[in-house]
Formats: structure tokens, C-alpha cells, sequence
């Protein structure tokens, strides 16, 4: 019998624990070990931050869907990784594994810019506790007659579509709430250009997300350096081409998101003590093409934690994101490369990484396809509509329902392309 163990629930780790439990059977065991007992549907964020979702609407309590499913489920923070010994300390509790699988997420970088996040002048809708707190002062803005706003994605972000999402669905609320006409809105952001969301652009993404700001009335900084976030203003440098700096911007606020860079978190960073090529340089999980490390074969990452370079070099750092259906082809591929391993086999198995993403604007939506994710692309597609606006609405749904049930099935594969009438693109992602 093998003994699986993730570390990690959310997006990646729970349908990865679901699915090679239903691959393995009764005759192999699987343990989850998560820092939070509840799993959190993050793409909700943005909706949650501005009183649209309740952490209910977009969480549930993790053991007893685990349980059914028979698989454990060890609630705390694993705080070394002994690779030598196939071991996973939890505290003081040893968890001995035969195949390790690392899909924890990434650490907020925060500390990287002077008064960014929670603990400074800034919210964050990075994880479910941080947007609870963003709605608060939500409404605390918006009960005292909005302001100006200040929204986009610091230096080294690799994740910008949250922030785009962000922008207009504040936008949208303030409408409803008959108060955007006080409320100036600049996005800030370290890409080269609006609509490049690290992906050097997906097909007209630059021209569709101009359009969108231009009817909207959100002003844009780009090739943007933020040098510092007070309560009411931030400093934002920005650049040439060259990297240099051409004008120091100080803008007015009252309310103020921004995405931060992402680092491996401290457990996973610090595997580059035991040797060098467990790690990059900002923690992050070096992978060959099967999603294993080169250092131990009975170690697989997956998710946001692995290591991507960029897409291209850009006079301000801006990282790879790692979206969900290209998460979703990683769970797949490690399930497939552990039974092969079981079996006596070698890895065989190849993630896609496609990139399908679905971007609500409150009152309308956009979905972007990109195949493969880093170009040269055999497809890119890019769509604007009320149709994708509800389409991630009743994603939402049935991603929740999916991880209540214990439905390993993928997701993306299954729903998204046939809600947004693109199954051709399906044949060609395979």
C-alpha cells in the first residue's frame, strides 16, 4: 500500500486528493494536510470583497467531505519537509509518506513594498480572510461617500486578472450604490501594458480591457514601480523601456488593492538547505516535465507554487500566472505519473498548460484562451459579455458543488468549454 500525502486544499491540492484516491482505490492511502480546516473557492474573492458573497457563500468545512471519500485529513501547518526521510513533520507529529505532493499555495510578498497589505494601507482579496476584511472597509468607504481608488499589481505580481476583476466590480457596485460619480478610480500596474496579464497580451486582450477602462473611466499607470502606499496616497514610479525611471506619480486615495508578488512559502523554501535544486531562488518548486522534481522522484508540486519563468522580458518584473485549467491539467498529470510510478512504470504524463480564464466585470465578463499558455500559441481567443459574466457565476457553482461531492472530474474540461460554446478549442488543447 502507498501512502499519499498533499499539502494543500484549495484549487489544486483537494481535486488532486479527490482524484488519486478515485484512481488508487481502497488499496492506497491518501492524507490532506492543511493550515486552514475549511476550503475557500478563491476566484470568489473580488465578489466577497465587496459584499456580494459571504465567506458561507464560497467555503465549507473540509473533514467531513475527506471523510466520506476516505481520505484523511490532518488540520495544522507542516513545518519541515525531511525529503531524505519521506517525511513531513506537522508540528511534532511525524507524517511518513511514499509519494509527496506539494501544492501549497504561494506566499503573499507583502513585505516588499513599503505599506502594502493587510498590516499596512492596502487590502487584499489574495485569500478568503484578507477579502472579509477588504469588505468591511468596503463598506466603511462607501458609507462615508466613497473617495478616490487606487487599485492593480505590484512589481514581481504574476497574478493580475483578480486585479482587473477587482476594478470593475467596484466600479459596478459604486453605480449601484449611486456614488462612483466620487469615486476617481486609477489602476497601477508593473505590466508593459493594459491586457498583457503576463502572457505578453492573449489575442486583442490589450485593446478589449482599454476599451473596457475607457467606459468605465478608470485611469491606468502602467510600467509601474510602487514605491510606497500610505492611508491617503500611493508613489509609483514609472519607467522607460529601459527600466528607467521617467515619472514619480503621487496619487490620492482612500481606498487602495493591490496584488502582491508571490514567494514559496517558508516550509517549501526551505528545502534549498537540504540541496539546491529542490527550489528557485524565491522559493519556489523546480519541476521537470511531468511535474517532479529533479532532486527526488517521489515529489511532485503543483499550482501556484511551482516554478514558470516569465513570458518575456518587461522593463518591470512580471511573473507567469498559473490559472486554473492549467492547474487542473497538472492535478491530472500527477495523478497519472504516481499510479504509472505505483505500477513500476515511468512518469509518462505531461500537463497541458493551457491557460483558460473567465474575468467577471460585474455587469459583464471576459474569457481569454490561450493554448499553449506561453507563446507561440497554437490558439488564442479572447471574448467579451454578459455571457461570461455569467458563466463565472455558474462556474462558481459547480466548482463548490464539485469539491462538496468529492467529483473528481475536470472541472474546466468538462464545464467551461461548453458553457462558453468553444469546444472546438477543447479538441485542439488535447
Amino acid at each position: 500500500m502507498a501512502h499519499i500525502v498533499v499539502i494543500g486544499a484549495s484549487t489544486g491540492g483537494l481535486p488532486f486528493a479527490y482524484d488519486i484516491k478515485k484512481t488508487l482505490g481502497k488499496g492506497h492511502k491518501v492524507t490532506v494536510i492543511s493550515n486552514n480546516p475549511n476550503f475557500n473557492f478563491i476566484p470568489s474573492n473580488p465578489w466577497l470583497a465587496v459584499g456580494w458573497r459571504s465567506e458561507d457563500d464560497i467555503s465549507f468545512e473540509l473533514e467531513p467531505h475527506l471523510k466520506r471519500k476516505d481520505i484523511s485529513l490532518i488540520v495544522g501547518e507542516a513545518t519541515e519537509i525531511k525529503p531524505d526521510n519521506n517525511q513531513v513533520m506537522v508540528g511534532d507529529q511525524v507524517v511518513d509518506y511514499d509519494y509527496l505532493v506539494l501544492a501549497t499555495g504561494p506566499k503573499l510578498a507583502f513585505d516588499e513594498v513599503d505599506g502594502l497589505g493587510p498590516d499596512g494601507h492596502s487590502v487584499s482579496i489574495c485569500t478568503t480572510a484578507h477579502a472579509e476584511v477588504a469588505r468591511q472597509e468596503w463598506e466603511d468607504f462607501c458609507d462615508n461617500d466613497g473617495g478616490p481608488i487606487v487599485v492593480g499589481a505590484v512589481q514581481g505580481a504574476s497574478c493580475f486578472g483578480p486585479a482587473y476583476e477587482f476594478a470593475c466590480i467596484m466600479d459596478t457596485d459604486l453605480k449601484k450604490r449611486g456614488i462612483r460619480d466620487k469615486c476617481p478610480m486609477t489602476f497601477v500596474t508593473a505590466e508593459p501594458y493594459i491586457g498583457h496579464l503576463g502572457l505578453g497580451g492573449v489575442g486583442d486582450s490589450k485593446g478589449l480591457l482599454e476599451s473596457e477602462f475607457r467606459q468605465r473611466h478608470i485611469k491606468w499607470i502602467t510600467n509601474a514601480k510602487v514605491a510606497s502606499i500610505a492611508s491617503d496616497k500611493v508613489t509609483v514610479d514609472q519607467v522607460d523601456d529601459e527600466g528607467k525611471t521617467i515619472k514619480t506619480h503621487e496619487v490620492e486615495t482612500k481606498h487602495t488593492m493591490f496584488l502582491p508578488a508571490f514567494k514559496g512559502v517558508d516550509t517549501v523554501a526551505k528545502l534549498a538547505d537540504v540541496d539546491v535544486g529542490y527550489v528557485n531562488p524565491r522559493g519556489f518548486v523546480m519541476i521537470n516535465d511531468y511535474q517532479q522534481s529533479p532532486v527526488k522522484e517521489n515529489i511532485f508540486s503543483l499550482g501556484v507554487n511551482i516554478a514558470i519563468p516569465p513570458v518575456e522580458p518587461t522593463p518591470v518584473m512580471c511573473g507567469t500566472p498559473k490559472t486554473g485549467y492549467m492547474i487542473e491539467s497538472m492535478v491530472t498529470a500527477v495523478v497519472h505519473n504516481i499510479e504509472d510510478m505505483i505500477a513500476g512504470r515511468k512518469p509518462s504524463n505531461i500537463p497541458t498548460w493551457n491557460a483558460v480564464c473567465i474575468a467577471d466585470m460585474g455587469d459583464t465578463g471576459a474569457a481569454f484562451v490561450a493554448m499553449p499558455q506561453i507563446p507561440p500559441r497554437n490558439v488564442t481567443w479572447a471574448k467579451k459579455g454578459k455571457m461570461m459574466h455569467l458563466a463565472k457565476i455558474a462556474f462558481e457553482k459547480f466548482f463548490i458543488r464539485n469539491m462538496k461531492t468529492g467529483n473528481s472530474e475536470p472541472a474546466y474540461q468538462k464545464y467551461i468549454f461548453k458553457m462558453l460554446g468553444i469546444e472546438r478549442l477543447k479538441a485542439k488543447s488535447q
